[in-house]
């Protein structure tokens, strides 16, 4: 086994992705005449989200979709939110809607994002999109787990009979990335661990494939780990040196066979989740 693991290139992947995609646009707006519209909503100055929707608005322009940005201030209502949300569910010619998150305290994050119609849901975190996934009958897959299926598979690592340990529970990336791994078709056995797991330790170095998406900075060590296991690092944390993710590169890369960055790991690939989610809402609303 090398002495370093060998690094998943997740902005060269999703580039990649991005490519196909842009070719798959053309021609769904040849056929249809149609050019598929995301609208991002950004509520509030919070800078983290302002990075985070400037670079999904300029991926949209990158692959051919037209995106639109609805700025509202920090003090706007709830009720204005969501009369922006219906206005835009009714708009035929916006396909997907993504409201960034985090909303202001003041708002019902839940009640915001049941707004959206579940046809315009490219985020999947509507109850009706998660409940057609975990029947194993998705409309959209949620961006960032579909984004780590991706690397796995575009890196031609096997998960099928693999033992997984996801370590977080969030319904954004921890319950469906454990529901996505143990799918027909990916076939890998999975635990889901959390902060509250006893002796997380036990259980990780057991996995073949650890996927880290706590939120803690640096969390999972090389000691946590068995030689040769491939480790996604779902975790942006910013620390006083910049930004790490929730595992310990320097000892995990010492003893995993593959390793995802921070950057430049799974964060690119939730982005061309987010833009291929855009152009089959398309697809499913012209057909």
């Amino acid at each position: 086994m090398p002495d370093t693991a060998q690094i998943i290139n997740g902005k060269l992947i999703a580039q990649q992705i991005r490519d196909e995609l842009a070719v798959e646009v053309v021609e769904f707006i040849q056929n249809n005449s149609v050019v598929p519209c995301l609208a991002a909503v950004l509520v509030g100055d919070d800078p983290a989200s302002q990075v985070y929707v400037r670079n999904k608005v300029k991926a949209c322009e990158h692959v051919g979709i037209d995106s639109q940005l609805h700025r509202l201030p920090a003090d706007t209502t709830q009720d204005d939110l969501l009369k922006l949300i219906a206005k835009l569910n009714k708009d035929e010619s916006v396909h997907g809607i993504l409201v960034q998150l985090p909303l202001p305290a003041h708002m019902d994050t839940d009640l915001v994002l049941q707004a959206v119609s579940p046809a315009k849901d490219v985020d999947a975190f509507h109850p009706v999109n998660v409940g057609r996934l975990v029947q194993g009958k998705p409309r959209f897959l949620p961006c960032t787990p579909h984004g780590v299926m991706q690397l796995l598979k575009r890196t031609g690592i096997e998960t099928a009979g693999k033992h997984a340990v996801v370590v977080g529970r969030s319904d954004i990336v921890g319950k469906p990335l454990a529901i996505l791994l143990a799918a027909k078709g990916a076939d890998a056995t999975v635990t889901l661990c959390h902060s509250r797991t006893k002796d997380l330790a036990s259980f990780t170095r057991q996995a073949d494939i650890v996927i880290a998406a706590i939120g803690k900075p640096e969390f999972i060590t090389g000691d946590m780990l068995k030689p040769g296991a491939v480790v996604i690092d779902v975790g942006v944390n910013r620390i006083d040196r910049g930004l790490v993710g929730d595992v310990e590169y320097e000892s995990a890369s010492k003893v995993a066979s593959y390793i995802t960055p921070v950057p430049g790991g799974v964060g690119p690939m939730t982005i061309a989740m987010l833009l291929i989610n855009t152009l089959r809402a398309a697809q499913q609303l012209e057909l």
